[in-house]
């Protein structure tokens, strides 16, 4: 699975392609008898279950007066355990704070935090009062900062004092110097022009912040009437969210998402999951992007469920405590979590058999992985997940109960309320069952549009709603989906497609292999070459020439490794998307391609 990030075919132009001309004139008879076939893929959601028509704060009300002593939030580094009532109270005192600082509806307040409890605390608030949050990266440096900050025009950012080896009261002033010498609420600077607040999760002062306990206390100056007169004035197709899109490219863009966007999609992520108010859900992927704060935070407010952060960043052995300590029934991560949970040394020595169920998404999901999550960490249920953050970001999910193959080989079936369908990127024509093509989706999911961009939402989504994720994709008779590469990932062989995917499945299956990533590499004679980067099962070695024997006779030649790069871990993002365009580069230097690289091809 990806999360795409500015997810745009190569191919697309500023206009749009002829083809959604003629879907609206006079081919729209017989290109709409044709999608009803069912030998060509497309599929719709049905549902019994109505999409939730209601904003964030009104749900969150209704759930913690439902279950007020239920645990809501457990923050294990932090020694937090709120009960609903209890959460509830702190997300009213900060929404209500909020207004006391005269932030106003649809005003942009950005987080720039790794997981605590005051990120879903500021979730919440900013909902109850309409204001947009802005989800900020905790790894991002000064010049991404200063970016998104400009960008999105947000007027307060509130920050943790520092996260590993940022330290972002430093950064701050930095960035903003008239902090030292101007009021909490009152900086003016040129950088950042619209940026007047900064709140710090910190203990000590600071010049010209908030301390987060100080803020909190302005809640004094507002009253609860003031807070509800405010909710009651939201409606739930406005925009609550926007998050930026981690690009290998460029400057990232803000996808932005309305309070029925994610508050559905976290819904039904949990409903397909079974969840109820009796689950605990680990959550250690980060609150910034769509999986810590839609699928988990939303997940679980929407059903009564415990949240549970197991330490500010991943690590691994937290996550396995957590899930010990608080009987967790539920488990998020993407694959390379999961992996580095497997491999602790002391990985036996945890009791995991209360889980019951969780997701492994973010990036491709290894078969072998998979396995071994249903198996050693008693994880029967694991389901699967596609998408990207311009959707919300679900669009398909394996379900329970459904075949163990088809389980740990694709990414499930179209997700309730929603279309998917399967185009020729060069025609735009929907193929048939089993071969591949672009993965469109349609629905509640779909975002509003990038935040002040215009033309890059018109690249992304076609005049009929379609969001292009240029993802290569499979679509089986039942409607299952199979995510067989990239648009820009296809690595093309003298004449050859070779989907990546399919020869890291493969090569998950060596003994000697804990993970691997697959790239396409230049090549003077075939344009292309293929390229595995190993991280091999500790204190194993192998060399290409013990690759090249295991895979001969099993998948095509033209398939082999011609290049392997052994190595202890992988270029990534945050979110544990793997960095394949980062990988190609290093491994260019490192096999003195640079001469085939310049080679131009048609």
């Amino acid at each position: 699975m990806r999360w795409a990030d500015a997810r745009l075919m190569l191919f697309y132009t500023a206009q749009l392609p002829p083809f959604y001309s003629s879907f609206f004139g006079d081919n729209f008879r017989s290109q709409k008898s044709k999608t009803m076939s069912p030998t060509l893929s497309y599929v719709s959601g049905t549902s019994s279950q109505p999409l939730l028509g209601t904003t964030i704060g009104d749900l969150f009300d209704d759930i913690a007066a439902r279950f007020p002593h239920n645990d809501a939030l457990i923050v294990h580094h932090q020694n937090i355990r709120f009960t609903y009532r209890q959460f509830h109270a702190v997300v009213h005192q900060c929404a209500k704070a909020l207004v006391a600082l005269g932030i106003r509806k649809g005003e942009r307040i950005g987080i720039w935090s790794p997981n605590r409890y005051e990120w879903a605390v500021i979730q919440f608030a900013t909902a109850k009062v309409g204001a947009i949050l802005v989800n900020i990266n905790p790894s991002y440096r000064l010049h991404e900062l200063e970016y998104c900050l400009n960008q999105s025009g947000c007027s307060v950012l509130v920050i943790a004092d520092q996260f590993k080896a940022s330290n972002f009261t430093e950064m701050m002033f930095a960035l903003t110097p008239e902090l030292v010498s101007c009021a909490k609420g009152k900086l003016r600077t040129e950088k950042v022009r619209q940026l007047h607040t900064i709140i710090r999760m910190g203990t000590d002062e600071k010049p010209g912040m908030w301390r987060w306990d100080d803020f909190m206390q302005e809640a004094e100056k507002t009253t609860d009437e003031a807070l509800a007169k405010r909710q009651k004035a939201l409606t739930f197709d406005e925009p609550i969210n926007i998050q930026y899109t981690s690009g290998t490219t460029g400057f990232p863009k803000g996808a932005t998402l309305s309070h029925h966007n994610i508050l559905n999609n976290g819904y039904f992520v949990a409903e397909i999951m079974n969840f109820t108010d009796r689950d605990r859900l680990v959550i250690p992927v980060p609150l910034y992007h769509c999986f810590g704060m839609v699928m988990g935070n939303l997940g679980c407010i929407t059903h009564g469920a415990t949240i549970i952060y197991p330490s500010e960043g991943f690590e691994p052995a937290a996550v396995l405590k957590a899930v010990e300590t608080e009987k967790a029934t539920a488990i998020f991560g993407v694959p390379t979590m999961f992996i580095a949970e497997l491999d602790l040394p002391d990985f036996e020595k945890h009791d995991l058999t209360s889980l019951r169920t969780g997701i492994m998404a973010g990036s491709p999901c290894p078969i072998e992985v998979m396995k071994k999550v249903q198996s050693l960490m008693h994880v029967s249920e694991m389901e699967i997940a596609y998408g990207m953050t311009e959707t919300s970001p679900v669009s398909t999910q394996t379900r329970v109960g459904t075949p163990l193959e088809k389980q740990v080989s694709t990414v499930g079936q179209v997700h309730p309320h929603l279309e998917v369908k399967i185009i020729d990127p060069e025609t735009g024509l929907v193929v048939s069952r089993g071969q591949p093509g672009e993965f469109c989706t349609r629905g509640y999911s779909v975002m509003l549009g990038y935040w002040n961009n215009e033309k890059a939402t018109h690249l992304a989504i076609d005049n009929a709603r379609w969001m292009h994720t240029g993802d290569l994709a499979t679509m089986d008779d039942e409607g299952y989906l199979k995510i067989v590469g990239r648009i820009k990932d296809l690595i093309i062989r003298g004449g050859e497609n070779i989907y990546p995917r399919e020869v890291e499945e493969f090569l998950y299956t060596h003994p000697k292999i804990s993970d691997v990533q697959v790239i396409g590499v230049p090549d003077a004679k075939y344009v292309e070459a293929v390229m595995a980067w190993v991280r091999l099962k500790e204190g194993e070695k192998l060399t290409l020439e013990e690759l090249k024997a295991f895979c001969h006779g099993q998948i095509a030649p033209y398939k082999i490794p011609q290049y392997v790069h052994i190595t202890d871990s992988f270029p990534m993002t945050v979110t544990g998307k793997i960095r394949k365009v980062e990988m190609r580069e290093i491994s260019i230097r490192e096999l003195g391609l640079e001469e085939a690289e310049k080679i131009k091809t048609a």
